[in-house]
Protein backbone atom coordinates (compact mmCIF):
# COMPACT_ATOMS: atom_id res chain seq x y z
CA UNK A 1 0.00 0.00 0.00
CA UNK A 2 3.25 2.00 0.81
CA UNK A 3 3.92 2.17 -3.04
CA UNK A 4 0.61 3.24 -4.32
CA UNK A 5 0.80 6.32 -2.11
CA UNK A 6 4.94 6.97 -3.47
CA UNK A 7 5.05 10.55 -4.25
CA UNK A 8 7.11 12.33 -6.54
CA UNK A 9 9.40 14.73 -4.86
CA UNK A 10 8.97 18.44 -5.03
CA UNK A 11 12.88 18.61 -6.11
CA UNK A 12 12.25 15.96 -8.73
CA UNK A 13 9.54 17.89 -10.25
CA UNK A 14 11.08 21.19 -10.13
CA UNK A 15 13.66 19.93 -12.06
CA UNK A 16 11.56 18.89 -15.06
CA UNK A 17 10.06 22.44 -14.89
CA UNK A 18 13.09 24.19 -15.30
CA UNK A 19 13.82 21.93 -18.36
CA UNK A 20 14.90 23.40 -21.44
CA UNK A 21 15.93 22.48 -24.98
CA UNK A 22 14.07 20.46 -27.88
CA UNK A 23 12.37 18.06 -25.78
CA UNK A 24 10.70 21.05 -23.70
CA UNK A 25 7.64 22.66 -24.36
CA UNK A 26 8.07 26.35 -25.78
CA UNK A 27 7.76 29.26 -22.79
CA UNK A 28 5.64 31.43 -24.68
CA UNK A 29 2.68 33.14 -22.73
CA UNK A 30 2.56 35.97 -20.97
CA UNK A 31 -0.07 36.66 -18.36
CA UNK A 32 -2.25 38.65 -20.60
CA UNK A 33 -2.33 34.75 -23.07
CA UNK A 34 -2.83 33.06 -19.64
CA UNK A 35 -5.39 35.79 -18.63
CA UNK A 36 -7.09 35.09 -22.09
CA UNK A 37 -6.94 31.22 -21.85
CA UNK A 38 -8.75 31.00 -18.80
CA UNK A 39 -11.53 33.50 -19.86
CA UNK A 40 -11.61 31.38 -23.41
CA UNK A 41 -12.17 28.35 -21.17
CA UNK A 42 -14.86 29.66 -18.55
CA UNK A 43 -17.47 32.08 -21.20
CA UNK A 44 -19.03 29.64 -23.32
CA UNK A 45 -22.23 28.42 -22.85
CA UNK A 46 -22.74 28.84 -19.24
CA UNK A 47 -22.97 32.63 -19.71
CA UNK A 48 -25.31 32.31 -23.10
CA UNK A 49 -27.61 29.06 -21.92
CA UNK A 50 -27.50 28.28 -18.12
CA UNK A 51 -27.92 31.97 -17.23
CA UNK A 52 -31.57 32.00 -18.09
CA UNK A 53 -32.23 28.03 -17.40
CA UNK A 54 -31.13 28.62 -13.50
CA UNK A 55 -32.96 31.60 -13.53
CA UNK A 56 -35.98 30.40 -15.24
CA UNK A 57 -36.39 27.05 -13.09
CA UNK A 58 -34.23 27.61 -9.52
CA UNK A 59 -34.03 31.39 -8.46
CA UNK A 60 -35.54 33.93 -10.64
CA UNK A 61 -34.03 37.11 -10.48
CA UNK A 62 -31.96 36.18 -7.35
CA UNK A 63 -30.08 34.34 -10.11
CA UNK A 64 -27.67 36.75 -9.27
CA UNK A 65 -27.12 35.67 -5.91
CA UNK A 66 -26.65 32.43 -7.13
CA UNK A 67 -24.08 33.23 -9.60
CA UNK A 68 -21.95 35.52 -6.85
CA UNK A 69 -22.46 32.12 -4.09
CA UNK A 70 -20.76 30.00 -7.06
CA UNK A 71 -18.04 32.66 -7.81
CA UNK A 72 -17.21 32.38 -4.08
CA UNK A 73 -17.10 29.04 -4.26
CA UNK A 74 -14.71 29.07 -7.75
CA UNK A 75 -12.65 31.35 -6.21
CA UNK A 76 -11.76 29.06 -3.22
CA UNK A 77 -10.63 26.33 -5.18
CA UNK A 78 -8.86 28.92 -7.82
CA UNK A 79 -6.96 30.35 -4.98
CA UNK A 80 -5.38 26.69 -4.36
CA UNK A 81 -4.72 26.44 -7.57
CA UNK A 82 -2.83 29.66 -7.70
CA UNK A 83 -0.69 28.25 -5.38
CA UNK A 84 0.35 25.60 -6.71
CA UNK A 85 0.66 26.40 -10.05
CA UNK A 86 3.03 28.93 -8.94
CA UNK A 87 4.72 26.37 -6.55
CA UNK A 88 5.33 23.61 -8.88
CA UNK A 89 5.05 25.27 -12.80
CA UNK A 90 4.58 22.04 -14.80
CA UNK A 91 1.80 20.81 -17.22
CA UNK A 92 0.01 18.21 -15.17
CA UNK A 93 -2.28 20.16 -13.15
CA UNK A 94 -4.25 18.21 -10.32
CA UNK A 95 -2.71 15.53 -11.31
CA UNK A 96 1.00 16.94 -10.31
CA UNK A 97 -0.12 18.65 -7.51
CA UNK A 98 -1.76 15.11 -6.30
CA UNK A 99 1.46 13.19 -7.12
CA UNK A 100 3.50 15.41 -4.86
CA UNK A 101 1.04 15.38 -2.24
CA UNK A 102 -0.87 12.15 -1.85
CA UNK A 103 0.75 10.19 -3.82
CA UNK A 104 0.53 7.88 -7.07
CA UNK A 105 -2.63 6.38 -7.06
CA UNK A 106 -4.55 9.41 -6.51
CA UNK A 107 -2.78 11.39 -8.58
CA UNK A 108 -3.36 8.52 -11.54
CA UNK A 109 -7.44 8.62 -10.56
CA UNK A 110 -6.85 12.63 -10.61
CA UNK A 111 -5.18 12.33 -14.07
CA UNK A 112 -7.93 9.98 -15.12
CA UNK A 113 -10.61 12.23 -13.78
CA UNK A 114 -8.76 15.62 -15.65
CA UNK A 115 -9.22 13.09 -19.05
CA UNK A 116 -12.79 13.09 -18.43
CA UNK A 117 -13.39 16.47 -17.92
CA UNK A 118 -11.34 17.53 -20.70
CA UNK A 119 -12.01 15.38 -24.14
CA UNK A 120 -15.58 14.62 -22.87
CA UNK A 121 -16.07 18.47 -22.40
CA UNK A 122 -14.50 19.38 -25.49
CA UNK A 123 -16.86 17.12 -27.47
CA UNK A 124 -19.73 18.17 -25.61
CA UNK A 125 -19.12 22.13 -26.32
CA UNK A 126 -18.14 20.95 -29.82
CA UNK A 127 -21.86 19.55 -30.02
CA UNK A 128 -23.53 22.50 -29.03
CA UNK A 129 -21.29 24.96 -31.40
CA UNK A 130 -22.59 22.74 -34.19
CA UNK A 131 -26.26 23.88 -32.59
CA UNK A 132 -25.50 27.83 -32.99
CA UNK A 133 -23.39 27.44 -36.35
CA UNK A 134 -26.99 25.81 -37.92
CA UNK A 135 -28.98 28.35 -36.36
CA UNK A 136 -27.10 31.33 -37.51
CA UNK A 137 -26.87 30.07 -41.15
CA UNK A 138 -30.70 29.78 -40.86
CA UNK A 139 -31.03 33.38 -39.51
CA UNK A 140 -29.52 34.02 -42.84
CA UNK A 141 -31.61 31.76 -45.08
CA UNK A 142 -29.14 29.30 -45.89
CA UNK A 143 -30.02 25.94 -46.64
CA UNK A 144 -26.89 23.80 -47.14
CA UNK A 145 -26.98 21.14 -49.48
CA UNK A 146 -26.36 18.42 -46.85
CA UNK A 147 -27.93 17.30 -44.11
CA UNK A 148 -25.25 18.53 -40.79
CA UNK A 149 -26.52 15.72 -38.42
CA UNK A 150 -27.86 12.74 -40.61
CA UNK A 151 -28.52 9.75 -39.21
CA UNK A 152 -26.91 6.09 -39.77
CA UNK A 153 -28.00 2.79 -38.99
CA UNK A 154 -25.43 -0.44 -38.74
CA UNK A 155 -25.39 -3.76 -36.93
CA UNK A 156 -24.03 -3.89 -33.41
CA UNK A 157 -23.21 -7.97 -32.78
CA UNK A 158 -26.21 -8.67 -34.80
CA UNK A 159 -28.45 -5.78 -33.28
CA UNK A 160 -29.31 -2.87 -35.75
CA UNK A 161 -28.16 0.39 -34.18
CA UNK A 162 -29.06 3.99 -35.03
CA UNK A 163 -26.81 7.13 -34.42
CA UNK A 164 -26.74 10.53 -35.86
CA UNK A 165 -23.15 11.62 -36.85
CA UNK A 166 -23.04 16.19 -36.20
CA UNK A 167 -20.70 16.70 -38.77
CA UNK A 168 -20.43 20.24 -37.99
CA UNK A 169 -19.23 18.82 -34.63
CA UNK A 170 -16.83 16.84 -35.80
CA UNK A 171 -15.63 19.72 -38.26
CA UNK A 172 -15.01 21.92 -35.37
CA UNK A 173 -12.69 19.38 -33.18
CA UNK A 174 -10.78 18.59 -36.37
CA UNK A 175 -9.74 22.28 -36.94
CA UNK A 176 -9.21 22.92 -33.35
CA UNK A 177 -6.98 20.01 -33.26
CA UNK A 178 -4.77 21.38 -35.66
CA UNK A 179 -4.66 24.58 -34.73
CA UNK A 180 -2.70 22.77 -31.31
CA UNK A 181 -0.87 20.63 -33.38
CA UNK A 182 1.05 24.02 -34.89
CA UNK A 183 1.63 25.49 -31.62
CA UNK A 184 0.96 26.55 -27.96
CA UNK A 185 1.32 30.49 -28.92
CA UNK A 186 -0.65 30.38 -32.31
CA UNK A 187 -3.31 28.39 -30.44
CA UNK A 188 -2.87 31.04 -27.34
CA UNK A 189 -3.32 33.73 -30.45
CA UNK A 190 -6.67 32.12 -31.89
CA UNK A 191 -8.22 31.89 -28.25
CA UNK A 192 -7.31 35.70 -27.74
CA UNK A 193 -8.88 36.46 -30.94
CA UNK A 194 -11.78 34.96 -29.76
CA UNK A 195 -12.03 35.99 -26.23
CA UNK A 196 -11.95 39.77 -27.52
CA UNK A 197 -15.35 38.44 -29.97
CA UNK A 198 -17.15 36.93 -27.72
CA UNK A 199 -16.69 39.35 -24.34
CA UNK A 200 -17.03 42.12 -26.74
CA UNK A 201 -20.16 40.56 -27.69
CA UNK A 202 -21.69 40.18 -24.25
CA UNK A 203 -20.21 44.38 -23.69
CA UNK A 204 -22.54 44.52 -26.66
CA UNK A 205 -25.53 42.87 -25.12
CA UNK A 206 -24.54 44.59 -21.41
CA UNK A 207 -25.30 48.11 -23.14
CA UNK A 208 -28.22 47.53 -25.39
CA UNK A 209 -29.78 46.05 -21.92
CA UNK A 210 -28.54 49.28 -19.99
CA UNK A 211 -29.87 51.39 -22.83
CA UNK A 212 -33.57 50.17 -22.52
CA UNK A 213 -33.21 49.77 -18.64
CA UNK A 214 -32.45 54.17 -18.49
CA UNK A 215 -35.65 54.26 -21.22
CA UNK A 216 -38.02 51.35 -20.03
CA UNK A 217 -37.29 51.16 -15.95
CA UNK A 218 -40.16 50.31 -15.45
CA UNK A 219 -39.84 47.37 -17.19
CA UNK A 220 -36.93 46.43 -15.47
CA UNK A 221 -38.62 46.96 -12.08
CA UNK A 222 -41.61 44.70 -12.58
CA UNK A 223 -39.45 42.06 -14.57
CA UNK A 224 -37.20 42.07 -11.06
CA UNK A 225 -40.06 41.91 -8.50
CA UNK A 226 -40.40 39.53 -6.74
CA UNK A 227 -36.74 39.28 -6.65
CA UNK A 228 -36.71 36.51 -4.64
CA UNK A 229 -39.62 34.62 -5.66
CA UNK A 230 -41.35 32.59 -3.10
CA UNK A 231 -40.51 29.13 -2.98
CA UNK A 232 -43.19 26.70 -4.45
CA UNK A 233 -43.06 24.04 -1.45
CA UNK A 234 -40.18 21.87 -2.86
CA UNK A 235 -36.47 22.11 -2.10
CA UNK A 236 -34.60 24.12 -4.83
CA UNK A 237 -37.92 25.91 -6.35
CA UNK A 238 -37.36 29.41 -6.05
CA UNK A 239 -36.66 30.82 -2.29
CA UNK A 240 -33.23 30.45 -0.66
CA UNK A 241 -33.31 27.01 -1.31
CA UNK A 242 -33.92 27.65 -5.30
CA UNK A 243 -31.21 30.05 -4.93
CA UNK A 244 -28.68 27.64 -3.47
CA UNK A 245 -29.96 24.97 -6.44
CA UNK A 246 -29.08 27.87 -9.14
CA UNK A 247 -25.59 28.55 -7.07
CA UNK A 248 -24.98 24.80 -7.81
CA UNK A 249 -26.33 24.79 -11.80
CA UNK A 250 -24.56 27.64 -12.49
CA UNK A 251 -21.32 26.91 -10.76
CA UNK A 252 -20.49 24.82 -13.47
CA UNK A 253 -20.35 28.08 -15.90
CA UNK A 254 -16.62 28.12 -13.62
CA UNK A 255 -15.67 24.82 -15.34
CA UNK A 256 -12.26 25.83 -17.08
CA UNK A 257 -10.21 28.08 -15.19
CA UNK A 258 -8.27 25.49 -14.17
CA UNK A 259 -6.96 24.29 -17.35
CA UNK A 260 -5.11 27.11 -17.32
CA UNK A 261 -2.25 25.72 -14.90
CA UNK A 262 -2.09 22.88 -17.47
CA UNK A 263 -0.01 25.44 -19.26
CA UNK A 264 2.43 26.54 -16.53
CA UNK A 265 5.01 24.98 -18.63
CA UNK A 266 4.72 27.02 -21.04
CA UNK A 267 4.77 30.31 -19.12
CA UNK A 268 7.07 32.80 -19.54
CA UNK A 269 7.46 33.31 -15.75
CA UNK A 270 4.68 30.86 -14.04
CA UNK A 271 5.92 32.25 -10.70
CA UNK A 272 3.73 35.27 -11.26
CA UNK A 273 1.69 34.51 -14.58
CA UNK A 274 0.10 31.38 -13.25
CA UNK A 275 -1.63 33.26 -10.43
CA UNK A 276 -2.56 36.63 -12.85
CA UNK A 277 -3.97 34.10 -15.31
CA UNK A 278 -6.04 32.03 -12.96
CA UNK A 279 -7.67 34.17 -10.44
CA UNK A 280 -7.98 37.41 -13.18
CA UNK A 281 -9.99 35.25 -15.59
CA UNK A 282 -11.93 34.13 -12.78
CA UNK A 283 -12.90 37.49 -11.50
CA UNK A 284 -13.47 39.04 -14.78
CA UNK A 285 -15.81 36.19 -15.36
CA UNK A 286 -17.51 36.35 -12.08
CA UNK A 287 -17.97 40.10 -12.57
CA UNK A 288 -19.61 39.71 -16.25
CA UNK A 289 -21.84 36.71 -15.37
CA UNK A 290 -23.50 39.06 -12.49
CA UNK A 291 -24.10 41.77 -14.90
CA UNK A 292 -25.59 39.79 -17.60
CA UNK A 293 -27.71 37.65 -15.35
CA UNK A 294 -29.32 41.04 -13.55
CA UNK A 295 -29.99 42.65 -16.75
CA UNK A 296 -31.36 39.73 -18.60
CA UNK A 297 -33.44 39.25 -15.94
CA UNK A 298 -34.85 42.76 -15.70
CA UNK A 299 -35.14 42.79 -19.68
CA UNK A 300 -37.34 39.75 -19.94
CA UNK A 301 -39.59 37.89 -17.37
CA UNK A 302 -37.30 35.08 -15.81
CA UNK A 303 -40.50 32.19 -16.35
CA UNK A 304 -39.73 33.04 -20.51
CA UNK A 305 -35.91 32.25 -20.38
CA UNK A 306 -36.13 28.36 -20.13
CA UNK A 307 -35.22 28.42 -23.93
CA UNK A 308 -31.55 27.63 -26.14
CA UNK A 309 -30.73 30.83 -26.17
CA UNK A 310 -32.16 33.45 -23.32
CA UNK A 311 -29.32 36.10 -23.77
CA UNK A 312 -30.30 36.48 -27.81
CA UNK A 313 -33.59 36.63 -27.07
CA UNK A 314 -33.19 38.69 -24.56
CA UNK A 315 -31.42 40.91 -27.54
CA UNK A 316 -34.60 40.23 -29.59
CA UNK A 317 -37.03 41.54 -26.66
CA UNK A 318 -35.20 44.64 -26.37
CA UNK A 319 -36.22 44.82 -30.70
CA UNK A 320 -32.53 44.78 -31.54
CA UNK A 321 -32.19 42.08 -34.26
CA UNK A 322 -28.59 43.05 -35.33
CA UNK A 323 -27.73 42.11 -32.15
CA UNK A 324 -29.37 38.56 -31.90
CA UNK A 325 -26.71 38.08 -34.82
CA UNK A 326 -24.05 39.26 -32.77
CA UNK A 327 -24.85 37.03 -29.94
CA UNK A 328 -24.74 34.17 -31.83
CA UNK A 329 -21.24 34.99 -33.58
CA UNK A 330 -20.02 35.55 -29.63
CA UNK A 331 -21.30 31.91 -28.96
CA UNK A 332 -19.43 30.29 -32.35
CA UNK A 333 -16.83 32.15 -30.74
CA UNK A 334 -16.75 31.47 -27.33
CA UNK A 335 -17.88 27.71 -27.56
CA UNK A 336 -14.70 27.34 -29.98
CA UNK A 337 -12.15 28.93 -27.66
CA UNK A 338 -13.87 26.43 -24.83
CA UNK A 339 -12.97 23.34 -26.99
CA UNK A 340 -9.70 24.84 -27.60
CA UNK A 341 -8.53 25.34 -24.03
CA UNK A 342 -9.78 21.84 -22.92
CA UNK A 343 -7.81 20.25 -25.67
CA UNK A 344 -4.92 22.21 -24.62
CA UNK A 345 -5.24 21.33 -21.42
CA UNK A 346 -5.83 17.08 -22.01
CA UNK A 347 -2.62 16.46 -23.94
CA UNK A 348 -0.65 18.85 -21.60
CA UNK A 349 -1.91 16.09 -18.88
CA UNK A 350 -1.03 13.44 -20.74
CA UNK A 351 2.18 14.88 -21.63
CA UNK A 352 3.24 14.50 -17.97
CA UNK A 353 1.76 11.35 -17.16
CA UNK A 354 3.72 9.97 -20.12
CA UNK A 355 6.84 11.52 -18.67
CA UNK A 356 6.31 9.97 -14.96
CA UNK A 357 5.99 6.50 -17.00
CA UNK A 358 2.25 6.35 -15.88
CA UNK A 359 1.01 6.68 -19.54
CA UNK A 360 2.59 4.97 -22.69
CA UNK A 361 5.88 6.90 -24.09
CA UNK A 362 4.02 8.35 -26.77
CA UNK A 363 1.83 10.12 -25.94
CA UNK A 364 4.80 12.91 -24.30
CA UNK A 365 6.65 12.56 -27.71
CA UNK A 366 7.20 16.34 -28.89
CA UNK A 367 6.60 17.21 -32.16
CA UNK A 368 10.32 18.46 -33.63
CA UNK A 369 9.62 21.77 -35.21
CA UNK A 370 6.28 23.04 -33.09
CA UNK A 371 7.30 21.58 -30.09
CA UNK A 372 3.87 20.61 -29.04
CA UNK A 373 3.00 17.21 -27.95
CA UNK A 374 1.34 16.18 -31.47
CA UNK A 375 0.37 12.82 -31.27
CA UNK A 376 -1.42 13.23 -28.02
CA UNK A 377 -3.14 16.28 -29.38
CA UNK A 378 -4.37 14.31 -32.48
CA UNK A 379 -5.34 11.04 -30.71
CA UNK A 380 -7.24 13.03 -28.19
CA UNK A 381 -8.70 15.28 -30.93
CA UNK A 382 -9.78 12.10 -32.79
CA UNK A 383 -11.08 9.98 -29.70
CA UNK A 384 -13.35 13.87 -28.37
CA UNK A 385 -14.30 14.48 -32.71
CA UNK A 386 -16.03 11.17 -32.59
CA UNK A 387 -18.22 11.67 -29.13
CA UNK A 388 -18.71 14.34 -30.64
CA UNK A 389 -20.01 13.35 -33.86
CA UNK A 390 -22.21 10.42 -32.27
CA UNK A 391 -23.31 11.86 -29.34
CA UNK A 392 -25.80 14.02 -27.75
CA UNK A 393 -25.00 17.15 -26.24
CA UNK A 394 -26.12 16.56 -22.53
CA UNK A 395 -25.39 13.01 -21.99
CA UNK A 396 -21.96 13.72 -20.57
CA UNK A 397 -22.80 16.37 -18.62
CA UNK A 398 -22.82 15.34 -15.30
CA UNK A 399 -19.54 13.18 -16.14
CA UNK A 400 -17.69 16.30 -16.72
CA UNK A 401 -18.88 18.05 -13.94
CA UNK A 402 -17.69 15.27 -11.39
CA UNK A 403 -14.75 14.65 -12.76
CA UNK A 404 -14.02 18.58 -12.46
CA UNK A 405 -15.42 18.81 -8.68
CA UNK A 406 -12.90 15.50 -7.75
CA UNK A 407 -10.12 17.80 -9.38
CA UNK A 408 -11.07 21.08 -7.17
CA UNK A 409 -11.26 18.88 -3.87
CA UNK A 410 -7.81 16.91 -4.62
CA UNK A 411 -6.27 20.49 -5.09
CA UNK A 412 -7.65 22.27 -2.13
CA UNK A 413 -6.85 19.15 -0.07
CA UNK A 414 -3.27 19.01 -1.87
CA UNK A 415 -2.31 23.04 -0.68
CA UNK A 416 -3.58 21.58 2.86
CA UNK A 417 -1.31 18.74 3.10
CA UNK A 418 2.02 20.53 1.54
CA UNK A 419 1.62 23.57 4.55
CA UNK A 420 1.52 20.88 6.92
CA UNK A 421 4.16 18.24 5.81
CA UNK A 422 6.72 21.08 3.66
CA UNK A 423 6.30 24.71 5.20
CA UNK A 424 8.99 25.48 4.52
CA UNK A 425 9.01 25.00 0.21
CA UNK A 426 9.31 28.56 -1.91
CA UNK A 427 5.63 29.80 -2.69
CA UNK A 428 5.51 32.52 -5.12
CA UNK A 429 1.74 32.72 -4.29
CA UNK A 430 0.71 31.89 -0.89
CA UNK A 431 -3.48 30.68 -0.28
CA UNK A 432 -4.84 33.25 2.72
CA UNK A 433 -6.32 31.68 5.40
CA UNK A 434 -5.09 28.04 5.41
CA UNK A 435 -6.87 25.92 5.85
CA UNK A 436 -10.07 28.10 6.39
CA UNK A 437 -10.22 28.57 2.51
CA UNK A 438 -8.84 24.81 1.56
CA UNK A 439 -11.50 23.39 3.94
CA UNK A 440 -14.41 26.04 2.24
CA UNK A 441 -13.18 24.74 -1.71
CA UNK A 442 -13.55 20.93 -0.23
CA UNK A 443 -17.38 21.46 1.45
CA UNK A 444 -18.51 23.51 -1.98
CA UNK A 445 -16.99 20.43 -4.20
CA UNK A 446 -17.73 17.44 -2.39
CA UNK A 447 -21.43 19.20 -1.54
CA UNK A 448 -21.80 19.35 -5.08
CA UNK A 449 -20.42 16.30 -6.00
CA UNK A 450 -23.17 14.59 -3.86
CA UNK A 451 -26.08 16.59 -5.48
CA UNK A 452 -25.61 14.78 -8.47
CA UNK A 453 -27.91 12.15 -9.88
CA UNK A 454 -26.67 8.40 -9.60
CA UNK A 455 -26.41 7.41 -13.42
CA UNK A 456 -23.34 9.99 -13.24
CA UNK A 457 -21.62 8.38 -10.26
CA UNK A 458 -22.57 5.19 -12.27
CA UNK A 459 -20.48 6.55 -15.41
CA UNK A 460 -17.99 7.16 -13.17
CA UNK A 461 -17.20 4.61 -11.35
CA UNK A 462 -17.23 2.64 -14.95
CA UNK A 463 -14.64 4.95 -16.12
CA UNK A 464 -12.50 4.51 -12.72
CA UNK A 465 -12.59 1.01 -13.00
CA UNK A 466 -11.04 1.33 -16.69
CA UNK A 467 -8.05 4.00 -15.54
CA UNK A 468 -7.37 0.99 -12.70
CA UNK A 469 -7.10 -1.69 -14.95
CA UNK A 470 -4.57 0.34 -17.06
CA UNK A 471 -3.55 1.60 -13.78
CA UNK A 472 -2.45 -1.82 -12.68
CA UNK A 473 -1.66 -3.47 -15.64
CA UNK A 474 0.85 -1.08 -17.38
CA UNK A 475 1.45 2.00 -15.03
CA UNK A 476 2.86 0.36 -11.73
CA UNK A 477 5.22 -1.54 -13.88
CA UNK A 478 6.50 1.67 -15.92
CA UNK A 479 6.31 4.27 -13.45
CA UNK A 480 9.53 6.23 -12.73
CA UNK A 481 8.73 6.51 -9.12
CA UNK A 482 7.77 3.37 -8.18
CA UNK A 483 11.13 2.04 -9.90
CA UNK A 484 13.07 4.62 -8.19
CA UNK A 485 11.58 2.34 -5.77
CA UNK A 486 12.42 -1.04 -6.46
CA UNK A 487 15.88 0.21 -7.52
CA UNK A 488 16.50 1.70 -3.67
CA UNK A 489 15.51 -1.77 -2.45
CA UNK A 490 17.87 -3.81 -4.34
CA UNK A 491 20.39 -1.45 -3.47
CA UNK A 492 19.73 -2.29 0.02
CA UNK A 493 19.09 -5.86 -0.20
CA UNK A 494 22.67 -6.22 -2.30
CA UNK A 495 24.32 -4.07 0.41
CA UNK A 496 22.79 -5.99 2.99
Amino acid sequence: MSKLLATKPISTIMVEAAGEGEHTLKRALGPVNLTTLGIGAIIGAGIFVLTGTAAAQFAGPAIVISFIIAGIGCVFAGLCYAEFASMIPIAGSAYTYGYATMGEIIAWIIGWALVLEYAFGAATVAVGWSGFVTNLLEFFGIKLPFDPTPHIAFSLFGHPVSAQVDIFALAAIIVITAILVVGVKESANFTSAAVMIKVSVVLIFIGLAAWFAFGHWHVMKANWHPFIPENTGHFGHFGWSGIMRGAGVVFFSYIGFDAVSTAAQEAKNPQKDMPVGILGSLIICTVLYIIVAGLLTGVKPYTTLNVPAPVADGAAAIGVNWGVVMIDFGAIAGLASVMLVMLLGQSRVLYTMSHDGLIWQWAGKLHPKFCTPYITSIVVGCFAALLAAFLPIGLLGELVSLGTLLAFTIVCLGVWIMRVKQPDVPRPFRTPWVPLVPICGMIVSVSLMVSLDMPAWIGFGGWLIIGLIIYFSYSRRHSKVQRAIRAGEQSSAISK
